[in-house]
């Protein structure tokens, strides 16, 4: 197997790892949970801040969808880089809200390895994710681009 051959994998697990976490979770928050409820539970409880109440709600309903939508594209290979970038900002409002209340939450169980992997992913080039819908549209835009063939995989 090829290097190149080794980071299309590398990408794609990374990927489709990813894109199950968040797609998981907003699946359970917005048709378990419940989009309200989870603005209910986890983000009121901020209420005590300066942050404005009407603020947490919209955050609070807004996130399962971005999650949901967002792990759904990882998982297609869809519009990976926007979606990366969304749930990038959710990892920060995640991240912000958790050190409002606590300045030394531990993030080493639920933040840092989801942004480990979205930062892999950010950081690999667009054009070594060979097993992609993103790919294969661009290939299919262009087919006399610079875009290499992949080898047999």
């Amino acid at each position: 197997m090829s290097t190149e051959s080794q980071r299309s994998w590398a990408v794609l697990f990374a990927r489709l790892v990813l894109g199950l976490i968040f797609f998981m979770a907003g699946f359970w928050k917005v048709f378990q949970l419940g989009p309200l409820e989870h603005a209910r539970k986890y983000f009121l409880p901020f209420a005590d801040t300066f942050l404005p109440v009407w603020s947490l709600w919209l955050v609070g309903v807004t996130i399962p969808f971005v999650e949901l939508l967002g792990g759904a594209l990882l998982l297609l290979g869809l519009r990976v880089r926007e979606a990366l970038i969304a749930l990038g900002g959710v990892l920060v409002i995640v991240t912000f809200g958790h050190l409002l209340h606590d300045p030394l939450f531990n993030f080493s169980g639920h933040v840092i390895p989801r942004l480990a992997l979205l930062l892999f992913l950010l950081w690999c080039p667009r054009e070594v994710d060979w097993l992609s819908l993103d790919y294969l549209l661009a290939r299919k835009r262009n087919p006399l681009s610079e875009a290499r063939e992949p080898e047999r995989l």
